[in-house]
């Protein structure tokens, strides 16, 4: 028999207990896609009218290619899938940015070239038409995991990995005339060990922030997590600085920024003997920030957290944990911008994995959540939203 809900509370000596907690807020879960093969790695947006715009990929037609579908009525009903993607290799780890007009910007990586490379395409009209796909990269190495942000300029700023220069490093590109055309393509780290899995936001003051995770062995002999900002519409950027340099390692850092000031990240490190969520903020544009957070204290491994904040300078941070034997999403509120937060709640009951969620926030304050779960036989993308 399913249950209902249930939360949990951190005790002062850090043991992860349960009690009751009916989920009067949230949705039903819905399944989403319904093939035969790997639905993976969904990404979630939402635009000014409240429609929420899914990406994901998936290997149907024999190669993976992105696909998307929407919803126009709040996660109610949703459309059919539409692929996006039609190439001779993989297209995976899709990212999408809305701007203020509701132009949808896409950006993703395909291998088609023989190695992997940025596309990017977008769409004017709600995605009913798409434009034609642009390749972001042209290297010799791999162009891989792209972030992708737009500002209140509409400036559309892509970050990504790549190891043409014999390690990872992050690179970034970015376009002012909404994708037509492109600057030129800035290297933005220079590390002895890899620096991978980028993610970039912009705040209302239009400068750019980037958190990425980073190996430095003459420094320290594990990952941590590297920031950096420009606050000239990324010309210049600031030198980097190390937001985790805690034991263990520290990887797959996600960011939130509201309102013009403040910065909230996330990410999860296994210094405890296992992964866990932690979290860190800035109220200064990112020039000083606050001590590290821990966020979670279970027996399982806690993963891939994704972070949002609401207009009400409320924070969400959804992962997947495996306390109860097979991973689970779950997530946790501050209702105060990262000063204090309320108890686990748990989103999912399934028989298999639940795992790799993505979150994105409407203007108003409703909460949409998708991952994917392979209890079908295979991964599918599900989804849940909450509402105020």
């Amino acid at each position: 028999m399913r249950k209902e809900g249930l939360s949990g509370v951190l005790l002062a000596a850090g043991i992860f207990s349960l009690t009751p907690c009916v989920l009067a807020d949230w949705g039903p879960t819905k399944r989403l896609t319904w093939t035969s093969s790997w639905s993976l790695s969904p990404a979630v947006a939402v635009d000014s009218s409240g429609v929420v715009h899914l990406f994901w990929y998936d290997d149907n037609p024999g190669n993976y290619e992105i696909y998307r579908l929407k919803s126009t009525d709040g996660g109610t009903t949703w459309t059919h899938p539409r692929r996006l993607a039609w190439s001779l290799g993989w297209s995976r780890n899709p990212a999408a940015a809305i701007d203020s007009n509701d132009t949808i910007h896409v950006v993703w990586d395909d291998d088609t070239p023989g190695n992997y490379d940025i596309c990017y395409r977008s769409s004017t009209d709600g995605g009913s038409t798409w434009s034609k796909v642009k390749r972001l990269t042209q290297t010799t190495g791999s162009s891989e995991y792209p972030a992708i942000a737009i500002d209140s300029n509409d400036t559309i700023h892509v970050v990504w990995q790549d190891n043409s220069s014999g390690n990872y490093e992050i690179y970034y590109r970015e376009s002012e005339d909404g994708g037509v055309t492109w600057n030129a393509v800035q290297k933005l780290t220079w590390t002895s060990g890899p620096s991978s899995h980028p993610t970039i936001a912009t705040d209302p003051n239009n400068s750019i922030h980037l958190v990425w995770q980073e190996y430095t062995p003459s420094i320290t002999a594990t990952f941590t997590i590297g920031y950096k900002r420009s606050t000239d519409g990324g010309v210049n950027w600031s030198a980097a600085q190390g937001l985790a340099w805690n034991a263990g390692i520290s990887s797959y850092p996600s960011m939130a920024i509201y309102p013009s000031d403040n910065i909230h990240v996330v990410w999860q490190n296994n210094a405890p003997g296992k992964y866990e969520i932690y979290y860190r903020r800035s109220t200064d544009g990112g020039v000083t920030w606050t001590t590290v957070q821990r966020l979670t204290w279970t027996a399982g491994d806690t993963l891939f957290p994704a972070i949002a904040i609401d207009s009400n300078n409320s924070i969400f941070v959804v992962w997947g944990d495996n306390l109860s034997g097979n991973y689970e999403i779950y997530y946790r509120n501050s209702p105060d911008g990262g000063v204090s937060w309320g108890n686990f709640t748990r989103l999912t009951w399934t028989t298999q994995w639940s795992s790799e969620p993505a979150i994105a926030i409407d203007s108003g304050a409703s909460i949409h959540v998708v991952w994917q779960d392979d209890t079908p036989g295979n991964y599918d993308i599900y989804y849940r939203k909450r509402s105020l």
